[in-house]
């Protein structure tokens, strides 16, 4: 199937963006003690071999929705770190009263799949920083 042309703009960029987000990803990954499945499953994929190739940095171009995902993680990881300078990565594993993780964990909530997970996690780190 052939690009289309807004696809065909967009690849540069996200070229340039893959090698640096993906070596930012994993460094939250290993701050957070982020299992490979847990890994996997915020960056949205099932096949281990890919995963392990965009680990080994084997990887021109990754796709949209796995950069709109790794911004997503940046954000709650920075946001964390701002709010939360001591315990910001032993947070995301705390259970939760907050009605938006209904007593589980953010990293629960960000463990559903769904991109629109990660950015409620987001929007709720956002709004606790004000």
């Amino acid at each position: 199937m052939p690009i289309s042309v807004a696809e065909k703009i967009k690849v540069p960029a996200r070229k340039a963006l893959t090698a640096p987000a993906l070596r930012t990803f994993f460094r939250i990954a290993d701050a957070w003690g982020l299992k490979e499945q847990e890994q996997m499953r915020l960056l949205g994929l099932d096949s281990r071999s890919t995963f392990q190739s965009w680990k080994r940095g084997g990887v021109t171009v990754i796709p949209k929705d796995a950069l709109e995902r790794i911004s997503y993680v940046l954000g709650i990881y920075k946001g964390l770190q701002i709010l939360l300078p001591k315990t910001a990565d032993d947070w995301v594993r705390k259970p939760n009263q907050s009605p938006v993780f209904g007593g589980t964990s953010a990293l629960s909530r960000m463990m559903s799949g769904n991109v629109a997970d990660l950015y409620v996690v987001r929007q709720y780190i956002d709004a606790q920083r004000g």
